[in-house]
């Protein structure tokens, strides 16, 4: 078995969960939160959850689930050279996306435009809901009870505001501290996974054209050197190929760089490293390339006048959707009538909603003839 660094996650330097349980028998803390984290409803529903592309526009585009496994796939690995704790690392990825909205980014602004006079909603924030609070799996407490370490890597940047009502995990925002290494390099996992499989999805969308990208420095060199090496190759083997050897280059320089900051930092306990600067990056000059990828995603595909036309869909399905329940709470499911708080009810209950599901129910209310 590896020997973890002194300054990983640990069952015994865990802060522990909210309610206190007994240890599992046969499985590491980590290993419960993941399990527990798999088995949950939200998580099954990320498979009809946007990445980029609506889940109708085809089979083979990411969505939320498939995206959360890549992402976990990345990290395991990356913390495994750097003697993290893979299993606490597997399950922060496997979470990080639960509290998305249907329709994705679309999605989650605009309903944050309808939660503006109530608290606001924010992806993350919704994730770490769901496990304290919203799922309904275990007679003993709500929510799936996970780790402390697994809570505060779900929440990945949060306001003063908002930190101040988070109790344990909102404390490093007040106070200017670090989450676990393993946290951090979730956080850099995600952005490897959803970069390069935007662009793969992209190039398979045709919304956007290797001749672009082949602009894009990240893009070009890795396309180049696959184009010398094997020069009858095309077509989607092509793509792969690039794609996979830009995770291969954005991961082990995401190795190399934070090993040289641990190194200098000396932590060793996983509190020292919590004291310490962030200390996952990518290099200097890597990071000049990768930021440069994500502003050409986000003018050619995220900005391309046919995702704007389903972002706009969405971002009207979500307003429709939340005035008529806000208007009339009776329209809801029985569970979420009568809340304390009753436009958070309104919010968790769209949050939960699948893409087909909300644009099911947008018919139902608004289309006559349906049911």
């Amino acid at each position: 078995m590896l020997e973890l660094a002194p300054y990983a996650a640990t069952d015994a330097a865990s802060r522990g969960r909210r309610h206190a349980e007994p240890p599992p028998s046969m499985r590491t803390e980590f290993q419960r939160d993941r399990d527990r984290i798999i088995h949950s409803t939200a998580f099954r529903r990320l498979e009809y959850k946007t990445q980029v592309f609506v889940n109708h526009e085809g089979d083979l585009f990411r969505t939320r689930l498939t995206h959360s496994i890549e992402v976990a796939q990345i990290a395991r690995g990356i913390c495994r050279v750097l003697r993290l704790n893979e299993d606490l690392a597997e399950a922060v990825a496997l979470a990080h996306d639960l509290g998305h909205t249907p329709f994705g980014h679309a999605g989650q602004d605009a309903l944050h435009n309808c939660m503006r006079n109530h608290g606001g909603f924010e992806h993350n924030l919704q994730s770490l809901r769901i496990v304290d609070q919203l799922e309904e799996r275990y007679a003993a407490f709500d929510g799936l009870n996970l780790c402390f370490e697994t809570r505060e890597g779900i929440v990945k940047h949060c306001s003063r505001e908002n930190a101040l009502l988070l109790g344990d995990v909102g404390v490093r925002f007040l106070s200017g501290g670090q989450p676990s290494l393993e946290a951090q390099i979730c956080n850099l996992a995600d952005e490897i996974a959803y970069n390069n499989h935007d662009v793969d999805d992209g190039l398979r969308s045709g919304l956007i054209t290797l001749e672009q990208l082949r602009e894009v420095r990240l893009f070009a060199r890795h396309v180049k050197g696959v184009e010398s090496e094997y020069p009858q190759l095309s077509g989607r083997r092509l793509i792969h190929e690039t794609v996979r050897r830009m995770i291969n280059t954005l991961a082990c320089d995401l190795v190399a760089t934070t090993a040289q900051n641990v190194a200098q930092s000396a932590p060793d306990t996983i509190d020292n490293l919590r004291a310490c600067p962030p200390l996952a990056e990518f290099s200097s000059e890597l990071a000049v390339e990768n930021q440069e990828l994500k502003r050409f995603l986000r003018t050619n595909l995220y900005r391309h006048y046919q995702v704007l036309r389903m972002t706009n869909k969405a971002k009207r399905i979500i307003g429709d959707l939340f005035s008529a329940f806000i208007d009339d709470p009776r329209l809801l499911p029985p569970q979420y009538q009568n809340a304390e708080d009753q436009p958070r009810s309104v919010a968790d209950y769209i949050a939960g909603m699948t893409d087909r599901y909300a644009m099911k129910e947008h018919r139902r209310l608004f289309v006559v003839g349906e049911i």
